[in-house]
């Protein structure tokens, strides 16, 4: 049984960290994650933890989780039933949000191994799998996610908002068209929040260094990034795949959104951007801020 990847936990730590040592009011709230990775009474200590020299990217896992957090709400108050998470890792949203779950049937896609190991996790906490969240393991080499997702009770025909951040940066570009037109033939409505890392040659140079340093501690850690997209590209990408609208969200809208009246310095870090689409009729799904 697979523990999940270092991405999967940095992330949770990351959420964990905010609430911690950023001062309030707090952009995203997840404690639950740190439960989750349960990484031992030192895990501030990590070299990726430091708050000062992580902080960026910190910033960028809370405002992207939040961001996500906001559309699905939205959605859901307009009739939105089902909510589907690619590569789902440590998301602890069916339990930590209630308020919008129970409104919802909510799939996690993501490798058999750490999804067992989750489910475990989840069962010691005393958590357990509750009947309206559905575990849908695959194994993305071999097997047809959407078969496996349609198989867990994902129902075809009603609109759904899909959720994939953090994954597409690891997938070829054909895999990327791929889950694209699948999504796009989704019933009218359902929205996509996906995430993409510009090329590095669209940063200035401070922050190209920092994305060509994430990228080669990627690679030596055994996850490569392979695929990066021009905002253009990953609309024209999105248009062809049959989304009816594809809107570009770039990383200083959300810092506008949700780190403006801040007085820390906590700000995204440029290079991860959001698109988000919408299948057959409706407009774009880009959600209102909250607070």
């Amino acid at each position: 049984m697979a523990a999940p990847d270092s991405t999967a936990v940095r992330t949770a730590l990351w959420r964990a960290l905010h609430v911690e040592v950023d001062p309030p009011p707090h952009v995203f709230t997840d404690e639950l994650g740190l439960r989750l990775a349960g990484p031992g009474a030192d895990w501030r200590r990590r070299d990726d933890m430091d708050p000062a020299t992580a902080g960026r990217y910190r910033a960028g896992m809370v405002a992207r989780a939040r961001f996500v957090e906001d559309l699905v709400a939205e959605q859901a108050a307009r009739g939105a039933g089902q909510y589907v998470i690619l590569g789902a890792g440590l998301d602890t949203f069916a339990q930590r949000r209630p308020d919008i779950a129970g409104r919802l049937r909510v799939f996690e896609v993501d490798r058999p191994g750490p999804q067992e190991w989750k489910r475990r996790r989840l069962a010691e906490l005393g958590l357990g799998v509750p009947d309206r969240l559905h575990l849908v393991p695959v194994d993305f080499e071999t097997t047809s996610w959407w078969e496996r997702l349609v198989a867990a009770g994902f129902a075809p025909d009603e609109p759904a908002v899909v959720a994939s951040t953090g994954v597409s940066m690891y997938l070829t570009k054909e895999a990327n068209a791929a889950t694209l037109r699948r999504i796009a033939g989704f019933a009218p409505g359902s929205v996509l929040a996906m995430t993409f890392l510009l090329p590095a040659g669209l940063l200035d140079e401070d922050e190209g260094a920092r994305h060509r340093a994430t990228a080669d501690r990627a690679r030596a850690a055994g996850t490569p990034f392979v695929s990066t997209f021009t905002p253009a590209e990953m609309l024209a990408l999105a248009r062809e795949a049959g989304f009816r609208d594809a809107v570009h969200v770039p990383a200083a809208e959300l810092d506008a959104r949700y780190f403006a009246d801040r007085t820390d310095g906590l700000r995204v870090v440029p290079g991860e951007e959001f698109l988000v689409a919408t299948a057959g009729a409706g407009a774009p799904g880009r959600p209102a801020a909250s607070s």
